[in-house]
This record gives structure tokens, sequence and C-alpha cells, in this order.
């Protein structure tokens, strides 16, 4: 592993600057928010959004489970904190294990730009707590239009795409697909996912016979070694249809099927993930003096989740799955009208989410892990942005009220209100310079994993029925500046974290706890010319609890990453060919969770290069090579809130890949 960021990698990814072309940031919005463009053109390695997003933003990090269907982590915050919505749809996976995330129910081959919103600033969602992601797929056109593609890139990976829209002036829709799949990949050691899980065996292997036995049920099985790393199939539609003048309805469709998902660090892999979204909305514009525009959106997500040790040695004598299911129906009305210079927005907010689970045992046994849980919210919020001179002024507040029933009758329903509210103040000093402050208050309830999630064993072994919703108390403050040639943003936070949800791997419970976090990110870009181009950004978090855990003595945060700095060079050459380089580097680990479950981790340093060259034909080709310098690093930690390989020692860790190469044909019409 590499042990440091040597000063000879950062000379050459200077040096050999013939340039990745990072997804644009637009930096002028909003407070603590970026908006990702461009990404189903620019994201071409995989479908992958979770590792798209983590190459976009220095504050988003990256939790590496398998070669398809990461997670991420905002401002050192993961789960739930985050709020994950596609075209508006709230979305959850329903593996208590995260094996699918929300961010990983679309393609990027379908997604237009994504908006993250960082901090407690969002009323208008339920259980914002440290941030949003907003999901935009590719809208429809009334030209006809499209795209169809296709990929390669080592390890065997493989993918095929289209998009075509078009409609009049007032009906138009678009229709996507993509079908992708790939072998396991290999880290910098040449190891691939099974290696890497055989080295760890063999590490841990500590002459017990009980633990050497558990550890050698989890490898695979000899005919599996050489199993495809995962498939994916993927279907977008959208329409959207203006029934008279400033009257619109808009309705679409996205369909995941993802197979046979390999998750090496983990005691068993993924039968399948389906997942479906189905969003409907009705807007209006200029009803009357108190409604500019009156929007009201329905929708519902699905996801089901079987996940098995089918493909390990444990399965021959034991075999087991676990399948879950999770269900979302939501609706939002919102209404927004001018009063003076005041722009207001107001709205109802109602979603119910389902969870369920069940243990299928060799016997063919069913036990519960989630007893059918219920989560229902109905929410009530107001939003306020008023400019005076060189002022402007946002405000918002919600109030929500949230029940959480359980088939289970151990358990009673548990109710739970909460009020967020936000203030955030700028000041633009001149047509270049804005300054500013934010102060905002929300709160997150827990969800069934966290209050009662059951063992196979049918004994409850982290869920704690007793927890208490987590509120965030955050300050935020900042600056953004546009230069003739560039353009720079600053920010700075504080979190305060009141009964904040944590795993304490000693008694094996959820339980609340203080906590604070703050951070710094900085994002900006420099024109030298017309042609060449640089973007820059780095991000650093802190987070400490303010009294270790039960029965335990470490006060660092989990999955708290550490100084994370992202550059890239572009030049356009001619108006037909682009070369990118682009370089991502993280100090190492010196502040974790060692009791549970993290571990020191190596810095590390990465050189990424691509080029692409169009045509006038509508025809455009690119290549790229990533890790140039072949690096065996690991990005994300080994938190044992996750169910992970342990054999007494440190968690089995999952490395990066290795050098990948990639190229992409592509058609536009």
């Amino acid at each position: 592993m590499n042990k440091t960021i040597t000063i000879s990698t950062l000379a050459t990814a200077l040096l050999y600057a013939t340039p990745v072309c990072l997804v644009p940031i637009h930096v002028e919005t909003k407070l603590d928010s970026q908006v990702i463009e461009d990404v189903c053109t620019e994201e071409i390695k995989s479908a992958d959004l979770g590792e798209a997003l983590f190459r976009a933003s220095p504050s988003v990090s990256l939790v590496r489970r398998s070669g398809i269907s990461n997670d991420i982590i905002v401002r050192g915050q993961k789960k739930d904190n985050i709020n994950v919505t596609i075209d508006g749809a709230k979305i959850y996976g329903a593996c208590p294990n995260r094996m699918d995330p929300p961010i990983s129910h679309i393609a990027t081959n379908a997604v237009d730009t994504i908006e993250i919103n960082e901090g407690p600033f969002d009323v208008e969602d339920f259980g914002v707590l440290s941030g949003d992601v907003k999901v935009h797929t590719l809208k429809p056109t009334k030209e006809t239009s499209g795209e169809a593609g296709v990929n390669f890139g080592s390890f065997g990976y493989q993918k095929v795409y289209f998009n075509a829209s078009g409609g009049t002036d007032t009906f138009r829709v678009i229709v996507g697909a993509s079908a992708e799949k790939a072998e396991q990949y290999r880290d910098g050691d040449g190891n691939n996912f099974v290696q890497q899980q055989d080295l760890y065996i063999e590490k841990n292997l500590n002459g017990k016979p009980s633990n050497d036995n558990k550890l050698k049920g989890l490898a695979y099985l000899p005919n599996e070694r050489d199993a495809d790393a995962f498939a994916k199939k993927t279907v977008t539609t959208k329409l959207f249809w203006e029934i008279v003048k400033n009257h619109e309805i808009n309705m679409g469709y996205t369909a995941n099927r993802s197979d046979d998902i390999l998750y090496p660090s983990t005691p068993m892999d993924a039968n399948y993930d389906d997942s479906d979204i189905y969003t409907f909305g009705y807007s209006a514009k200029e009803l009357g003096v108190f409604s500019k525009t009156l929007t009201f959106d329905l929708y519902q997500t699905k996801v089901d989740h079987p996940m098995s040790n089918r493909y390990r040695k444990a399965s021959e004598k034991n075999p087991m799955t676990h399948a879950l299911t999770t269900k979302v129906n939501g609706v939002k009305l919102k209404n927004s009208f001018e009063i003076a210079n005041h722009m207001l927005k107001t709205g109802i907010d109602y979603s119910l989410r389902n969870w369920d689970g069940n243990y299928e045992m060799p016997n063919g046994k069913k036990t519960n892990s989630i007893w059918d849980v219920d989560t229902k919210n109905i929410g009530f919020f107001v939003n306020d942005t008023v400019q005076i001179q060189k002022w402007e002024f946002d405000t918002g507040a919600r109030v929500d009220a949230t029940t959480i029933s359980t088939k289970d009758p151990k358990f009673d329903d548990i109710e739970l209100d909460g009020v967020s509210g936000n203030s955030v103040v700028s000041y633009h000093a001149d047509s270049t310079t804005r300054y500013f402050v934010g102060a905002g208050h929300s709160n997150r309830v827990p969800d069934a994993r966290e209050l009662y999630l059951y063992d196979k064993n049918s004994s409850i072994r982290i869920g704690n029925p007793t927890l208490k919703k987590i509120t965030n108390t955050e300050i935020d403050v900042g600056v953004q500046k546009h230069y003739t040639n560039a353009t720079i943003k600053a920010k700075l936070f504080y979190s305060m974290l009141n009964d904040f949800i944590l795993y304490n791997a000693t008694t094996n419970h959820f339980e609340n706890a203080d906590a604070w976090i703050w951070g710094l990110d900085v994002s900006g870009n420099y024109n030298f010319s017309d042609a060449f181009w640089f973007t820059l950004g780095l991000a650093k978090q802190k987070g400490e609890k303010k009294n270790p855990l039960a029965k335990q003595t470490d006060v660092d945060l989990p999955e708290i990453p550490p100084f994370k700095i992202t550059m890239a060079f572009n030049y356009q050459v001619t108006a037909n060919l682009l070369f990118g380089a682009e370089m991502i580097a993280a100090d190492k680990w010196e502040h974790f969770d060692i009791d549970n479950g993290e571990q020191a981790l190596d810095a590390y340093g990465v050189l990424n290069l691509k080029a692409t060259q169009s045509f006038d034909s509508g025809i455009e080709w690119s290549v790229g090579i990533d890790n140039l310098f072949d690096s065996t690093y690991a990005l994300s930690n080994t938190y044992e809130d996750l169910t992970l390989i342990s054999g007494g020692g440190d968690v089995m860790l999952m490395n990066e890949s290795r050098r990948y190469l990639y190229t992409q044909l592509k058609y536009r019409f």
C-alpha cells in the first residue's frame, strides 16, 4: 500500500497533464450546494453513480462494497442521514447491510444533473439531517434526438445503452435502456475479489476450530471463484404533456435489475436487486395572486433484495437466504407565490415506508428479520426568500409528525414529532463577491433496522427500540468569489449532533450519543485560456463523540474520511478533440473508531487520463485510463455497523481496482 502521497506522484500528475474532464460543477449555487451537470455525457466508465459522485465532489466519499452499487458518505455521514431522491421520489434500499443503497437504483447514462445540498437547509423533504442528493434524469425534448453507445473496459466490462427523445410543443417523451456486466476487478497487487478474500482468511486462521470453520465457510465455492462481479439492466421513460397553457402533466418510470452481485468482504452476496420508481406530477402556473406555481407530485418506489450464501462453502451444509423488500408511497403539494419582494413556498409532504424481511433457513423455516415495519410521516413546510439591496435572506421551517409501527407483537407504536428550521443570510458585496452564513436545525427518526432488526437466531442483535430521533444543529459560513478567469468557493461548517445513532460493536446494539463534526471544503476553477482550464476541490472533516459508547474508550466518530483533494486539467486541442488529466488523493487515516472495527488506512494518490474525439457525423470516441501508476489502495474503512468478514483481527478491507482501461463509442442524432 502507498504510505504517503509522494512528491513524485504529485509532480507526475502535473507534468503529464494531458487531461479526464471532471464532471462540470456549477459553482454559482445556493449555500452548501453543488450542481453536477452532464452526468450522462461525462461518466462513461460505469453506471455506478456513487463512484461518479466520489470523483466529482471532494466532500463525497465512497464506501466500496463491490464492482457496482457502492454507497456514499457526505460530510462524514451516510445512510438515512442523507436524503436521496430520484426525480423527486424518495427511495431507500431494502438491504440492512447497504448492498443496495439509494444512489444505486439509477444508472449514470440516464442522469442529467445532480444537486448535492449539504447541511440541514432543506425543509421540503423529510429527514434531511446532514444533506440531500437530488438526482434528475434526462428530460424529453420536442426535437427528435438520441444517443446510442457501447463501452468496453478492463476485467471484462461491457455495456450497451441508448436513449431517444422527441415530440411536439405540447407532448414530449424520452425512452432509454442500458445493459452492462463485468468480471471481478483486480487490485494493484493483482488479486481479484476471491483472491483478496483468500489472503484475508489465510492471515486470520488462528487454530481455533470454531473460528477457522466459520472463516473457511465464507470462502467461495471452487466452481464460483471465477464468477462475474455483477450484471445490471435499466430502463427509463418520461413524458411531459401540456394539457392547456400553463398546465402540465409529467410521468416517469425507472426499472433497475441487478443480478448476481458479489460482495467478497461480506458473508453473503446479492441474488438480485430489483427496483421500480414511478412518478406522476401536475403543475399549474399563474393561477392568481397567491399562486405563481402550484405542483402536485405522487410517487412510489419499490426494492426487492434477496441475498444468500449460495456461492460460499457454508451453503453446502447450511444454505441461507435473507430476503427483504421495501416500498415508499409519497405525495407532495407545494405552492409558491410572491408578496412584495418575498418569494414564499408552502406545502404538505406525506410519505409511508414499509420495510419487511425474513431469513429462509435450510429446513424451509422462515424467521423475521424486520417485522413488516411502517414509517408514516406528514410534514408541513414554509420557505421565504427575500432580497433587500445587497442582502438576501432565505428562511425555512418544517413541522413533522411521524408514526413507526411494527407487526412484531413485542413493541408498541412509536410517535415522534419534530420541528426543523434554518436561516441563511447572503451578502453580495459586489458583482463578484458573495459572503454567506447559515444556521440550521433538523431531525431524523430511527429506521426499522436501527429499531427492530433481528439476527438469524431470532434474538435482537443490533435493533434498539428505545432509540431517540437524531437532531443536528449546524452553523455554516463561506465566501464565493469570481475573477476574470477564475471562481473560488470556500465553506466551513460546525455540526452539533444530539442523540446521534451509532453502532456499538461491544454490545452489538445501536445507541444514541452526542457528537460533533466540523469541516472545510474549497472548490474552484481557473481558465488559463479558452482551450486550457483547471479545476480544484479539497475537503477535510473531523468528528468526535462527546463521550465513548457503553463499555468503550474511543471517542473518534466512525466514517470521517481524511483530507481529500481532486485536481483536473483539461485541454481542448481542437474543436473536436479534448484531453483531460485528473488526480484524486487523500491523506492516511489517523482518526478512526478502532472500538467499532475501523483501522488505519494508507494515504493514496491516483492519476486518471481521458481523451475524447468527436466527429461531425455525430460519432464520438473516448478512451481513458484510471490509476495510471497501478497503486494498491483502499478508499473506505471497515465500520462494523455493516456485517463484514472478521476473523478476530482487523475486519476485511476491499481494495480499489488496479490500472483500468476503458473506451466508449457512441452516436448522437
